[in-house]
């Protein structure tokens, strides 16, 4: 079967990017190859990632140049999930991730929204256990 292998992020700057990917949020660096003088492969995951990671691009036009920050229009356009909210919430708050609010519930699960270091929304949620949520959706 298919999956979903990467998602590209367009960058700046690789080693700025490795540094807050690495340092601020945790993930693991899978892959840093030297492709040319300018361009590299640089594969960052958050730790136990079996599928999907993010591929660090760092941007060489104009056009790309623009996009760093606002990929999605200004819409949450990554997920990191986790089984303990409150734990890598203060972690990554104490490493100076930047949220925009403060921890909410929603019916899916534990939300708050935060931005990297170029100002790309993300959202840190802890979904909910299926266990937890009754027929009709409804938390239980």
């Amino acid at each position: 079967m298919p999956y979903l292998g990467l998602v590209t992020v367009v960058v700046r700057d690789y080693d700025e990017a490795i540094a807050f990917y690495v340092n601020v949020l945790g993930f693991s660096l899978l892959e840093d190859t030297r492709i040319d003088d300018r361009k590299r492969w640089v594969v960052v995951a958050p730790p136990g990632a079996r599928e999907s990671a993010v591929l660090l691009a760092r941007a060489v036009t104009g056009g790309q140049e623009a996009r760093i920050g606002d990929q999605t229009g200004g819409r949450v356009g990554w997920f990191l999930n986790t089984e303990a909210f409150e734990r890598d919430y203060e972690r990554m708050r104490a490493a100076g991730v930047v949220f925009e609010e403060i921890p909410r519930q929603e019916p899916y699960g534990t939300v708050a929204v935060f931005k990297d270091l170029y100002g790309n929304r993300w959202d840190l949620i802890q979904l909910v256990r299926n266990s937890d949520v009754g027929e009709a959706g409804d938390v239980r």
